[in-house]
């Protein structure tokens, strides 16, 4: 596989797909890059993107971070609580560089870059570290790192901080519970669809401790809020009004830290991409990558560069408001 060679050891697998303007997939907590819906790939490739994805660090077939101790998610929350300094062994801003590292091994200038969640704020923090890489912004159920805003329910936030079993049955039964707490009131996912989904990434590589990692590096991160204020690139916030994980609120204040943010929330949709949601997010994230295209015109790829895939190794330290109203059974 093509190798691109840092100045720490810090390997990302990825892949990508289709010929057009570059965009840019920033996974999710624990999220592999497997775990993008094929369905919502499907779409977004059609609509003519190149579709880029990795592994972040500490998941997937991207390197672990090994540390001495185990990582001690109770006694980030007790050193956040008392306001110290969240002890991590790497941060959202170290997250941003490895983004950076695989478009880098892809000789792309710049990208445009859709972050989910935790990919949200690794998205964000690209924009804010990064201006020139980003052509445009697109946060999609995330929020500014605000303890204030974006919260969770008690049912989501148990669910957040338990523990990921390394028994592959249990991974399964834990995945099918998160997703009908997550998921919103659209047509839940068939079980066995989330099961296959869930061994298919856990026979690729199991959950470990990186999960709980990336968790920490969230919370060591701190308030994004008066950074973006700084973000040039176009932006596009995308929530639901029925997300569990990280309350609507988070988007809101998401777009209204950054100039000229367009924020739209989703009626419906819960902490997740379910099929009802994927042709009218793909159709607003096309509204945005075209008008953004329109203005900031990007040199086409490279045919050689395509349809490829592969392992880098990065460097770095251990505006008006718009609403889409879905309805369930939307295609």
């Amino acid at each position: 596989m093509p190798r691109a060679v840092g100045t720490d050891v810090i390997e990302l697998e990825y892949d990508e797909r289709g010929q057009g303007i570059p965009l840019l997939l920033v996974s999710g907590l624990g999220g592999q890059l497997v775990d993008w819906p094929d369905g919502f790939l499907d779409i977004l490739d059609g609509l003519g993107f190149r579709v880029i994805r990795f592994d972040n660090r500490d998941v997937g077939l991207s390197s672990r971070v090994d540390t001495a101790d185990a990582p001690d998610l109770p006694a980030a929350y007790r050193e956040l609580a008392a306001g110290r300094p969240v002890s991590a062994p790497y941060l959202l801003s170290d997250m941003a560089n490895d983004a950076i590292a695989v478009l880098d091994a892809l000789e792309i200038a710049a990208a445009h870059v859709l972050g989910v969640s935790m990919g949200g704020m690794i998205a964000q923090t690209m924009a804010i570290d990064h201006p020139n890489r980003v052509l445009s912004l697109i946060s999609i159920m995330s929020t500014t790192g605000n303890r204030a805003v974006g919260g969770a329910t008690p049912a989501a936030a148990a669910i957040l901080i338990e523990p990921q079993s390394t028994d592959r049955a249990v991974a399964i039964e834990q995945a099918v519970t998160a997703e009908a707490v997550m998921g919103g009131p659209f047509t839940p996912r068939d079980p066995a669809a989330i099961a296959e989904q869930t061994a298919r990434s856990f026979d690729r590589s199991p959950a470990g401790p990186g999960v709980t990692r990336q968790l920490i590096a969230i919370l060591a991160s701190g308030d994004r809020t008066p950074a973006l204020s700084a973000v040039s690139a176009p932006s596009l916030v995308i929530h639901g009004d029925a997300d569990p994980l990280i309350d609507i609120s988070g988007g809101r204040a998401t777009a209204a830290a950054i100039p000229g943010a367009r924020f739209t929330s989703v009626a419906g949709m819960g902490h997740a991409l379910r099929p009802d949601v994927w042709q009218p997010v793909a159709e607003l994230i096309a509204e945005h990558l075209r008008s953004v295209a329109a203005e900031r015109p990007v040199a086409p790829a490279d045919p050689d560069q395509v349809a490829g895939q592969g392992v880098i190794a990065a460097s770095g330290p251990p505006g008006g408001p718009s609403t889409w109203a879905g309805s369930p059974g939307a295609s």
